[in-house]
């Protein structure tokens, strides 16, 4: 037997020896014989654009989005889940009975179905270069658009893999529609395949996640599980139980309108401003292009506004939450220095909670981490965790009550021409999903 399954039965479980025995015989040559559904699951979902919009406020702040949740709403039903449905929000439950006698927590799977404002998602066309060898990719819809092995090293662990791109036109949606992809094929599996045991299973695909709203009318309720996993992660093997804690924060600037003619010694461009304070950030650290690993940043992502209003919104981010407050007092700071020369203007800061470090949590949750880690290790990975630059819908789901780390999905370059994802790796990910729940009946 593989010494990493010998590891874990060692290491985890300690009662039913037959039990276990079966376990790890029966679910390998079951999957080993699967037709996996992702990548054609994936190549459909993709070419609906599900795109999202920061500046709508509606709610889901796109109707196409709707668009995909009707279409995974019919496909569960037509695999015979009938409880599946979607709401007013654009939110897609679903959920499976228990197939074990015993008492098993509930899980859920999450992803997210909405695209990144950042990139175009409409008239995506996924192309499939199968057997990849290290050869850079060129895209053919805009060929100045390439896929370079030395700027992406994780496709020097894709040799012989089959890579999905976009064709260069477009951002690819891997980011998070693999995902959607990957737990749709395991539903398929599962029923398909009702030896295989697990608990009760939720599957919930979220709007807005890339505009921070994906949770803001999610059913805690309705999921009703004990613990969670989203599917929205990037390089194969990594689980990221940490994820940076976020704060918005706005400065809103009234500067002195005069008629320009007539302006000198009276005029307060509130434009200029603005310009002062952005102009008077660090540059050579607290920015994105200057960060990395642990490193927090301050970044403005937004500016509008005429010579007597102006508007900011930046974006604060730390591992460390209470770092947020300290950026904040740093962008005061910069406003009152850049005020010295503008007496008759004012200003008003707005900070605003967005999400929370997940591991503050998760770190009190060690099982939810340890399953899913056996899990990929079962799947034939060496599983690491790791944290996140970003959040996703788990850190929020986390606070709310549902502890929820994020597995990997196998995107890649997301918010990008350049995204990309392998079959294989969307194939290993729905795998990890089917060790994981088996893994609840066992341990339970």
């Amino acid at each position: 037997m593989n010494p990493v399954k010998i590891n874990l039965i060692n290491t985890i479980f300690s009662k039913d020896i037959s039990k276990i025995f079966d376990f790890m015989m029966h679910l390998p040559q079951i999957i080993s014989d699967y037709s996996f559904s992702s990548k054609d699951r994936f190549l459909t979902y993709v070419k609906i654009d599900t795109q999202s919009d920061p500046k709508s406020t509606s709610s889901p702040s796109t109707e196409k989005q709707k668009d995909l949740a009707v279409l995974l709403v019919k496909e569960l039903q037509d695999v015979g889940i009938s409880n599946a449905h979607t709401n007013e929000y654009g939110y897609v439950y679903a959920h499976l009975e228990s197939n074990v006698s015993k008492d098993v927590p509930a899980i859920c799977f999450c992803a997210h179905m909405d695209t990144s404002p950042d990139c175009s998602g409409f008239g995506v066309k996924p192309i499939i270069h199968p057997n990849y060898q290290g050869e850079d990719i060129i895209l053919p819809d805009d060929p100045t658009v390439i896929i370079r092995l030395n700027e992406h090293p994780d496709l020097q662990e894709q040799i012989g893999n089959d890579i999905i791109t976009a064709s260069g036109a477009t951002l690819l949606g891997a980011d998070n529609k693999a995902g959607v992809a990957e737990i749709m094929d395991a539903v398929a599996f599962w029923q398909k395949n009702p030896s295989v045991q697990h608990g009760p299973i939720s599957i919930v695909f979220t709007p807005d996640e890339e505009v921070g709203r994906g949770t803001d009318h999610i059913d805690i309720q309705k999921i009703n599980a004990v613990y969670g996993y989203t599917l929205d992660g990037e390089k194969r093997g990594h689980l990221e139980n940490e994820t940076f804690s976020a704060d918005g924060f706005t400065i809103k600037i009234k500067g002195i309108s005069q008629h320009p003619g007539f302006a000198k010694g009276r005029m307060e461009s509130a434009i200029k401003i603005a310009a002062e304070i952005i102009s008077n950030l660090p540059k050579e650290y607290l920015s994105p292009e200057t960060t990395e690993k642990m490193e927090g940043f301050i970044h403005p992502v937004d500016i509008q506004g005429h010579v007597e209003e102006a508007q900011i919104d930046f974006i604060l981010r730390d591992f460390d939450t209470l770092k947020l407050i300290e950026y904040g007092s740093l962008l005061k700071e910069i406003t009152f220095n850049v005020l010295k020369n503008y007496p008759n203007s004012q200003v008003d800061f707005i900070q605003t909670e967005q999400y929370r470090n997940m591991n503050e949590i998760l770190k009190d949750h060690p099982l939810c981490i340890s399953l899913a880690m056996e899990a990929m290790k079962l799947a034939g990975l060496s599983p690491e965790t790791t944290s996140i630059r970003g959040g996703t819908d788990g850190s929020r789901l986390t606070f709310m009550g549902l502890p929820c780390p994020n597995i990997f999905a196998g995107e890649h370059a997301f918010h990008s021409k350049e995204e990309w994802v392998s079959v294989q790796d969307m194939q290993k990910a729905t795998e990890t999903i089917l060790y994981l729940a088996e893994l609840y009946t066992v341990r339970f």
